[in-house]
């Protein structure tokens, strides 16, 4: 269950109607979750997945969308960040799976995107496909390669506008987060009208660094006892995708903005940006939708919020607060999952006091 159902509060803004991103009108939220073993023995296993982020239900490589990112820490292997800063639009699904599943998703995200929209490198220029990873080796046989193009293609098609599963679901299947169960979390804020929206794909920490104070009393006391004093070792630091929706009308300078103050929610998690973390925001908003077919010289007309008005500083709140909050539900909402080579990464208790 969420942190709200177990009795914390996490900030001071309201939250949307299904506190996730999908609270955002238009977004959409699709899962793959791969789990079963991959010889006869049971010590290759897939314990992963491809999670898809639309940013509407329409064409999004014909309508386009403001988007930015902001890099907290680089140690990531994305695909799409550069065009994207670069021209300030996303046109494809923001795609999340796990490190060495990048080039097989960024395949099968291209083949719907070519289904799509047949003038694509043919009448018109190539298509730009984000996606974004961590490594998710302790549980996954990552080395084998379980994801392939079709479940990219597969969590688009199942994408919807309904409450988002969380936890060890999707891309969020094989992660750990302060070396207890992580993964898919999310989270909403509503700011006079506006609403901002955060999924996170949590994969880093230490258990003694997560602030865990703030939401219970305890930190995953049954769960410690079981395991003695058996820690999670890896190879890395860990890492975290944060996506972020709104449909507040921002320019992509904006919108970088307001990713930045992501930031401060996970570092309030107890995060410090470790030297081999890829900590990477992916931001967009709604409120405009730019043609890719168009005689007009000039662009159209959009609306964008005042620099200078005291709303930018209650998005800035809103970033923080749901991106702390969607990390810790990625805790919340995980259940004990078993991987390959007979590990086993316990949930953590939230026991809320």
């Amino acid at each position: 269950m969420k942190i709200r159902e177990l009795g914390a509060e996490i900030g001071k803004l309201p939250t949307g109607a299904k506190n996730c991103i999908t609270d955002v009108e238009g977004v959409h939220v699709g899962h793959v979750t791969l789990d079963y073993p991959l010889d006869d023995q049971g010590h290759e296993y897939a314990c992963t997945g491809v999670t898809a982020i639309l940013p509407h239900g329409g064409n999004l490589f014909r309508e386009k969308v403001v988007a930015a990112s902001y890099v907290l820490n680089g140690y990531g292997k994305t695909t799409g960040l550069v065009q994207l800063d670069e021209l300030g639009v996303l046109e494809s699904p923001i795609m999340l799976s796990n490190t060495f599943a990048v080039p097989a998703v960024t395949q099968g995200t291209l083949e719907w995107l070519f289904a799509e929209n047949p003038e694509i490198g043919e009448t018109t220029g190539t298509v730009n496909v984000v996606v974004g990873e961590c490594n998710d080796g302790y549980l996954n046989s990552t080395r084998l390669f379980p994801v392939r193009p079709r479940h990219a293609r597969e969590a688009i098609e199942k994408a919807s506008t309904a409450t988002v599963e969380e936890g060890a679901v999707g891309a969020g299947k094989g992660m750990v987060c302060f070396e207890h169960k992580g993964g898919i979390g999310s989270a909403s804020r509503v700011v006079d009208g506006f609403t901002v929206g955060c999924l996170v794909l949590s994969n880093f920490g230490k258990k003694e660094e997560f602030r865990g104070f703030q939401y219970r009393g305890s930190v995953g006391r049954e769960n410690e006892e079981e395991c003695g004093n058996d820690r999670i070792s890896s190879s890395t630091d860990g890492s975290i995708i944060i996506v972020l929706a709104t449909d507040a009308p921002l320019s992509d300078r904006q919108l970088r903005r307001v990713a930045k103050r992501c930031g401060i929610g996970l570092a309030r998690t107890g995060s410090h940006y470790s030297h081999s973390s890829g900590d990477i925001v992916i931001a967009f908003s709604t409120a405009n939708k730019i043609p890719y077919f168009s005689n007009n010289m000039l662009m159209e007309t959009m609306t964008q919020i005042r620099e200078d008005h005291s709303i930018m500083n209650g998005l800035f709140m809103a970033a923080a607060e749901a991106t702390e909050e969607a990390i810790v539900n990625s805790l919340a909402q995980a259940v004990t999952t078993k991987g390959r080579a007979g590990r086993v990464v316990k949930h953590m208790d939230l026991d809320v006091m």
